[in-house]
């Protein structure tokens, strides 16, 4: 379609000169507007689709450089290239200092390749409206971007600046730029004050990009200190040349106090802000070390609470959290500056002694903790007395590590609380054997499992009024290869601390489901088999899905199979654990309360709990008098039948026992009087002939 040119020029004869000169058919097709009029002209640019403006200075109406001013004003992206006269050559001149592309001699136009020229302007004009679109485009960029960007020219001083580096610098694009890279940029070393290297020199001796030196702080204008990081490179032209350097950095103040922050929180227990356990085992081995090097010994003082669980569900969390940070703040003011304090989780603490002279050093400290942590605490208008139970290991008679040496204090601590709680308790031989055998069974129990070591017995559950059999709890004893039949206390604590219990709960609940389903099958009365679960069970999330499968595989009807769980594991949380026992009636499953009488309840949530039974613990049983415990006892009984419970009486092992149980109207009972547990075949022989008929019912 070719150029449209717009010719302002009200003469005439030099109008059909200039439009006979663009006609050149060689030069291609060239489109001419021509107007008389400076005011013409401009109506003309408003409409747009000009490539260039021929224009005359000098017209009817309007004269010498302010023509070309309006045109500017009215077209600036369009290039414009004066008419002038010889005697006029001035004005024309001024005109290209302020934007004009060039002037023509209108006496000389015969020297000109007009359309050659022409297009040389539109085309240089264009390459200008390309080079702005993309610096603007560059500016932008790295206005918009967060971090900073400064570069110099080859002498080393400023040429541009983006926001963020005003903002870091203190120095705005216009003061900035042309100042000395120094002089605008001044950054030191963190640690020394020292200037520190300046990047841009070595950036351009290396030839490469560098990254700052570490811990480099900028000095903004006003003398304010950042932390920066990042790198600074050379910038050379197409032939290779230098032709200045960049560099590119950011503010790590924020970065590097988050990243203060999550180390702080990574190695500090966030309730008390006291170091937890993996930091104070870092400081426990270098304590270690340094007393290796000087002769000298290390305390370790493992701390529980006493009843602490009491607290939370009488009080509440709220006020339990608060008496551990009280707790956490008295132990603080027991021990030197040198020595640590640490928050193990729960209500469990750890006391870092350095450097002591030996176990009386430690027993004295343990003697003051106990008298601290003992005085009343007033928290919230409550006065909280509580005692702690304290282990005692010393580096290096009870271990050369820190893993033994707190394992040891964990031990005298559970100790302690065995023998009295409130009290301290220093490890020691008979101790570190209980460990090695704990250890040996520990290693045992995780390959008991592969090698179907585990077998159930079974005892009957029976009618205290007709003696007949309700049900059969199962119970898990361990064939082990070395040392014989070992009973659930001497490894089930062990498999809930390294964390076995599950699968070996998992085992017990298949291989119940099975051996009741097998009875069944053979032709035996059905009735219901009671299994433990611990709190680790319960509370793992595949719990209720597990059960599903193992209901599934065995094909055990879900009213066959009790549930048993203790006071402690239902009150750990009681909203989650009503929704889990309703999942678990709409199963269909039976649910018991184990050793009923002898955790910390409260009554209110028997009514929300949908449990079908109560087993009371033998405890009560085996202490039965007229007075006071009968009384006790009734009043369960009665409690739970007005709830619609049953209730199973543990460890009935005499005649007089049964006859009081009956006498309260308990309704089911179990124990050695009835059936020492035995294996299923033992049990199946009982199904068979029935209980004993010397023992009196009625």
């Amino acid at each position: 379609m070719g150029d449209s040119v717009l010719l302002v020029e009200d003469d005439p004869a030099e109008a059909q000169a200039l439009i006979e000169a663009l006609a050149d058919p060689r030069a291609g097709p060239c489109n001419v507007e021509w107007v008389k009029l400076l005011d013409e002209g401009l109506q003309r640019l408003k409409s747009g689709g000009i490539s260039i403006v021929l224009l005359d200075l000098y017209l009817p109406d309007s004269q010498g450089v302010e023509t070309f001013d309006k045109v500017l004003r009215a077209a600036p992206r369009v290039p414009i290239l004066i008419l002038s006269s010889l005697a006029d050559e001035g004005a024309a001149e001024q005109a290209c200092q302020r934007g004009a592309k060039d002037y023509l001699l209108k006496g000389n136009l015969g020297g000109y390749s007009l359309p050659l020229t022409l297009r040389n302007v539109i085309a240089r004009s264009s390459l200008e409206k390309t080079s702005f679109v993309e610096a603007e485009r560059a500016r932008v960029t790295l206005d918009s971007i967060g971090d900073a960007v400064l570069s110099t020219d080859v002498a080393g001083n400023v040429s541009y600046i983006n926001r963020v580096a005003e903002t870091l610098t203190g120095w705005s694009r216009a003061e900035a730029t042309g100042r000395p890279f120094g002089e605008v940029f001044k950054i030191i070393d963190g640690l020394t004050r020292e200037t520190a290297p300046d990047p841009m020199e070595h950036a351009i001796q290396a030839n490469a990009t560098v990254g700052l030196t570490m811990n480099c702080v900028l000095i903004r204008r006003d003398g304010q200190e950042s932390a920066i990081e990042d790198a600074a490179a050379p910038i050379r032209d197409i032939d290779g040349e230098l032709t200045g350097a960049v560099i590119v950095f950011r503010d790590v103040n924020v970065a590097r106090a988050l990243a203060l922050k999550m180390s702080h929180l990574a190695h500090h227990d966030s309730l008390t802000d006291l170091p937890n356990r993996s930091l104070l085992t870092q400081r426990l081995i270098q304590a270690i070390a340094l007393a290796g090097r000087h002769d000298r010994q290390v305390g370790v003082l493992f701390l529980d609470l006493d009843h602490f669980k009491n607290v939370n569900d009488t009080l509440g969390h709220a006020i339990g959290d608060k008496l551990l940070r009280s707790v956490a703040g008295r132990l603080g003011s027991c021990v030197r500056k040198s020595d640590a304090v640490c928050r193990q989780g729960g209500d469990e603490f750890i006391v870092l002694l350095s450097e002591i002279g030996g176990a009386a050093d430690a027993s004295r400290c343990a003697e003051k903790i106990l008298t601290a942590v003992a005085a009343t605490h007033p928290i919230d208008g409550n006065e909280i007395n509580i005692g702690s139970s304290i282990g005692i290991s010393v580096y290096p008679d009870d271990g050369q590590d820190a893993g033994t040496l707190l394992k040891a204090a964990d031990t005298a601590m559970y100790y302690a609380k065995e023998h009295g709680r409130n009290r301290y308790q220093c490890f020691d031989r008979d101790m570190k054997a209980r460990i090695i055998e704990h250890e040996s069974i520990e290693e045992d129990i995780s390959a008991a499992l592969q090698r179907q070591e585990f077998i159930l017995h079974y005892q009957a559950q029976v009618d205290l009024k007709t003696g007949a059999i309700t049900g059969t709890e199962a119970l898990i004893r361990w064939q082990h290869p070395g040392r014989g039949l070992l009973q659930p206390a001497q490894f089930i604590p062990i498999a809930e601390a390294c964390g076995l219990i599950v699968p070996i709960g998992q085992w017990v609940l298949r291989e119940a489901c099975r051996q009741t389903r097998a009875w069944i099958d053979v032709g035996l009365r059905p009735m219901r088999v009671a299994v433990n679960i611990s709190a680790l069970e319960f509370r793992n999330k595949q719990f209720l899905e597990s059960l599903r499968s193992i209901l599934n595989d065995t094909g055990l009807e879900p009213c066959y199979l009790e549930l048993e769980l203790t006071e402690s594991v239902l009150m750990e949380d009681a909203e989650s654990t009503a929704a889990m026992l309703g999942a678990l009636k709409a199963m269909g499953v039976q649910l018991a309360i184990d050793d009923f009488g002898t955790g910390f309840s409260s009554l209110s949530y028997l009514t929300r709990f949908q449990i079908d039974a109560l087993k009371i613990d033998q405890s009560f049983v085996r202490a039965m008098t007229p007075d006071p415990e009968s009384v006790i006892l009734g009043a369960v009984i009665a409690m739970a039948k007005s709830l619609k419970h049953r209730v199973i009486a543990e460890g009935v092992e005499t005649p007089g026992q049964l006859a009081s149980l009956q006498d309260l109207h308990c309704g089911e009972g179990q124990g050695y009087l009835f059936q020492r547990p035995g294996n299923a075949d033992a049990f199946a022989d009982l199904l068979e002939a029935g209980i004993a008929q010397e023992i009196v019912f009625n």
